[in-house]
């Protein structure tokens, strides 16, 4: 193995750490000045740089700069005394495997140089980055399914209906199914077009869909063409159909039965030659019978019916999906790719994945920023996934005031959450005892909910005070998911 170097102009600091590694039989070779690294690098090379950021005749941080040019996958814990944002900031921005602040506790310093020697001993997989990316991953029973299903429908032009949990990867479907369909990349080449219906306002989607004319409506100063249109000779996805308005369904019908249309305002049937995929989490079924959703729709768009699975049940996919997503993350972002360990791979497998595959994706994005080297382990993740456990928060205090000072609020020391026993928090459960007393007494109807809603309500409002409305920062603090917190927000009426 070739030694690790050391450079800092702090001679008792390179004997620490000399004497230190060389306990753990670990070659050293140490340096004064960055000129000294230099020098060497023309005939040697390490296998972990060790350095300090402030020392005469150099920086440490320019010291990164160099040597990151000629050695783009060599591990570099930057040392210093000054621990400032700026540095730390700087360090991670110019590749540094780690930022260790002085003084430093000197098994965990040693730990560290052993993690950085363990990446640097990895293989480098140098052509993954450049990999075409797969349209879809997946080996689980249930994938291979869909699959299949998108191989037969290849020379199809039927519509097709998607149905899945949200974050389950409906879209990527559906772009599936145009690629390989006779308007895609295999035939005329006709445009993918995607609308989520749920998400343009009522009195909008209309026009989304259909266009208008000029004069239409205030504000209707040019013709416009609606997604019909704009998917002539291709494919039109229609996300969330589930939540289409019941009168915007029989203009849909009539599209489908017949082809035309007519814009907003206008009065010329106009025809267009698309093919429509549609997609929804909600059981279409159960709205018909509750009268939201026409049955004509449902069955002229149930014609072929893919359902696709949710994480929690292909959890044989989350490894290679966690490495694939590592890889986009770290391309999007121009940083080296980090690695993830099966111990942290199985912590991923054993998590349910509420938001499924676009979860998982978000948590690789925030492993790739956040995660503090190349080598993800389980202790990195976010608490969310370790069982929810987050540092502990006050709870005794009473909820800041909304209209508190920032400055005051982020100056704020935070005292540690004091035990249910202590003095300090029998305030409050008393007079949480005695509210309880009064309406059992009362014979108030749905105690439970009624206590349950309040104290909810003040502990997310004390938690989006504290992130200043920041809600999945606030759902960590909690130790609740992100969309367990949307969820109560929207049920307690929280929402301004």
């Amino acid at each position: 193995m070739k030694p690790i170097w050391i450079v800092d102009d702090d001679q008792s600091i390179r004997f620490v750490l000399e004497k230190a590694l060389t306990r753990e039989q670990l070659p050293v070779r140490s340096f004064a000045n960055p000129r000294e690294v230099l020098a060497a690098l023309e005939d040697d090379e390490p296998q972990v740089l060790v350095s300090d950021i402030r020392m005469p005749g150099g920086s440490g941080l320019d010291l990164l700069a160099k040597v990151k040019e000629r050695l783009p996958g060599l591990p570099v814990i930057i040392m210093t005394a000054y621990s400032d944002l700026d540095s730390a900031v700087s360090a991670f921005q110019g590749g540094a495997f780690e930022y260790l602040p002085k003084p430093f506790d000197l098994p965990k310093a040693v730990e560290l140089i052993r993690r950085a020697v363990d990446e640097s001993l990895r293989e480098e997989v140098n052509d993954e980055r450049n990999a075409p990316a797969p349209e879809i991953l997946g080996q689980a029973p249930a994938m291979q399914d869909v699959f299949r299903a998108i191989g037969r429908l290849s020379q199809s032009n039927v519509t097709v209906l998607i149905t899945g949990e949200s974050g389950s990867g409906k879209e990527l479907v559906a772009h599936a199914l145009h690629r390989h369909s006779p308007r895609g990349d295999t035939g005329t080449k006709g445009p993918f077009i995607a609308i989520n219906t749920a998400a343009i306002p009522k009195d909008l989607l209309e026009s989304e869909l259909f266009g208008h004319e000029r004069g239409a409506f205030t504000g209707a100063q040019t013709m416009r063409r609606g997604r019909f249109e704009q998917a002539d000779g291709g494919t039109l996805f229609l996300d969330e159909i589930g939540d289409m308005p019941f009168d915007l369904q029989t203009r849909l019908l009539r599209v489908l039965s017949d082809g035309q249309f007519y814009r907003v305002g206008g009065h010329q049937p106009l025809k267009a030659n698309v093919r429509v995929i549609a997609a929804t989490h909600q059981n279409l079924e159960q709205r018909v019978r509750d009268g939201a959703f026409r049955e004509d729709l449902f069955h002229r768009l149930n014609v072929i019916r893919l359902r696709l699975p949710p994480l929690r049940e292909r959890a044989e996919d989350i490894p290679a999906l966690a490495r694939f997503f590592l890889q986009k993350s770290a391309k999007d972002l121009d940083v080296e790719p980090k690695r993830i360990t099966d111990d942290a791979l199985e912590k991923l497998m054993v998590f349910e994945f509420p938001g499924n595959v676009r979860q998982l994706e978000n948590v690789c994005h925030w492993l790739t920023v956040m995660a503090p080297s190349q080598l993800i382990e389980a202790k990195d993740l976010p608490p969310e996934l370790l069982g929810g456990s987050v540092p502990a928060e006050p709870s005794a205090l009473p909820s800041p005031s909304v209209h508190a000072a920032p400055q005051a609020a982020m100056a704020a020391p935070v005292a540690p959450a004091a035990p249910l026993g202590d003095d300090a928090s029998q305030g409050w459960l008393t007079g949480l005892e005695d509210e309880a007393k009064r309406l059992l007494e009362s014979g108030s109807p749905e105690v439970w909910d009624v206590l349950t809603r309040q104290f909810e309500a003040k502990l997310i409002h004390a938690a989006l005070t504290l992130t200043r409305g920041r809600r999945i920062e606030a759902a960590q603090k909690l130790g609740i998911g992100r969309n367990t917190i949307t969820r109560k927000i929207q049920e307690l009426g929280l929402d301004d």
